[in-house]
């Protein structure tokens, strides 16, 4: 193979669904890829699992699928294409049923491949010890889930055993999409600067729309035509891990140097060493460089031996969230709004509610930057909100807010209140041999 395109269908789990249809109707693609998890995501998968043991796959898992898995497989006039996603959360396997019976009721021949071994749970000893540095013992049995972050190893043994649909659990970003790099190529484990240019492109490509323009519009600054229809972004990949990030012609947003730059930053903490479990990738040298509209060349990375451990992300249950909204408008709004802070702040007093990281902002007037001087605007939104380790305090909040309406300062409406229990997420490292990538058919 001479050129491999892959194509990004997802940045985040809610993602749009109509640009990866695009993609894969019309970016003659080899790979489509769905990233989909974050640390939280997978931990809210795991918690849906307890519930029901047959879930804990991302929600938008059927729709996504119904709509590409019609162009996926061998096609007789365009390039054979296959899925790689993340989609399977906390249950792989029940992830590729769903698909498998998908692809049945569109009367299609695909093979499903899922790809387990990320859920460590059961290798965690209780004296270790997490970056917030809480023991596992302290946290008992609040645990909920304990995910490695795996590498190219499983999706690569689904793409020898000739699958059309690979779906996996927690696997590092780059990773989903270095795996049909170093498959079509045949680049070896410990080749390390061809990974480093591969890992160079799954960064890019693995938040989607965010290197073709979303995210990045600034109107007046930085412009971006046609944001309501923003194509997601591909690359045009040689053996050499030179590549070239584009989209599908046609489609809105832009992708240039500055977006390929902006998101070459995201998430870097150190970009001379960007750790992943495949290789430890520099893109300290890396330059973009245009080769014509919406097309930037990107160059320069290297990369150089893989960490000896995999980081885990751990969830946990960490008490509830309760929150309350009001509105209030017209003339005096902010002193209203005001003293409505004031009033629910001293209830929740009063009662005695336990409560940690309390917020209690005016919106629009000190929420984001803390209290100023501005022109009174013609309304102000009231937001109460704290972390609680008890439910029944949590639930206090909100409820103190709705009885602004006859209790408070007048002009108060729109009132809301919400309550949920917050998934906290923590991290620690395993050895690489712990860990047991595997497929299941």
């Amino acid at each position: 193979m001479n050129t491999l395109r892959i194509g990004s269908g997802a940045g985040y789990s809610g993602d749009r669904i109509e640009p990866a249809v695009e993609l894969a109707e019309h970016g003659d693609l080899d790979y489509l890829v769905f990233e989909c998890l974050a640390e939280r995501t997978i931990a809210l998968a795991q918690q849906a699992r307890i519930s029901d043991p047959q879930g804990g796959y991302d929600p938008l898992l059927g729709e996504r699928m119904r709509r590409v898995l019609p162009f996926v497989g061998a096609q007789p006039v365009r390039r054979r294409l296959r899925v790689i996603t993340n989609m399977g959360a906390a249950n792989p396997l029940s992830a590729a049923e769903h698909v498998r019976r998908i692809a049945d009721e569109l009367g299609l021949d695909l093979n499903v491949v899922a790809v387990v071994g990320d859920d460590v749970l059961p290798l965690l000893r209780p004296e270790q010890v997490l970056d917030n540095g809480q023991t596992l013992a302290s946290l008992g049995a609040r645990v909920i889930s304990a995910n490695a972050y795996l590498g190219v190893d499983g999706i690569l043994e689904a793409l020898r055993a000739e699958a059309d649909v690979v779906i996996t659990g927690r696997v590092a970003d780059p990773s989903l999409f270095l795996a049909p790099q170093m498959f079509e190529f045949g680049w070896a484990a410990d080749d390390w600067p061809r990974l480093g240019r591969g890992t160079l492109v799954g960064h890019l490509l693995e938040c989607a729309g965010q290197v073709s323009g979303g995210y990045f519009a600034d109107p007046g600054f930085k412009d971006v035509e046609d944001l309501a229809r923003l194509g997601f972004p591909l690359a045009e990949i040689d053996a050499e891990g030179g590549a070239v990030i584009t989209k599908v012609a046609g489609s809105g947003g832009r992708v240039s140097r500055a977006t390929c730059t902006e998101q070459l930053i995201y998430e870097v903490h150190d970009p001379a060493a960007y750790l992943t479990p495949d290789v430890t990738a520099d893109f300290s040298q890396v330059s973009f460089v245009d080769e014509g509209v919406d097309r930037v060349r990107a160059q320069g990375a290297d990369g150089r031996g893989r960490p000896s451990q995999l980081k885990v992300s751990v969830g946990y249950l960490d008490g509830w969230i309760g929150e309350g909204q009001m509105s209030y408008g017209g003339p005096g709004a902010i002193a209203r709004a005001q003293l409505a802070r004031d009033v629910v702040l001293k209830r929740l007093e009063l009662m005695g509610v336990k409560m940690q990281d309390v917020r209690a902002e005016l919106i629009g007037i000190d929420s984001l930057h803390g209290p100023r001087n501005s022109v009174e605007p013609w309304e102000v939104r009231l937001r109460v909100a704290a972390r609680c380790e008890e439910r029944s305090d949590a639930v206090r909040i909100g409820n103190e807010v709705e009885t602004l309406y006859t209790n408070g300062p007048s002009g108060g409406g729109g009132a809301s209140k919400s309550l949920r229990q917050v998934v906290a997420v923590a991290s620690l490292l395993l050895p690489r041999d712990a860990v047991n990538p595997r497929i299941q058919a």
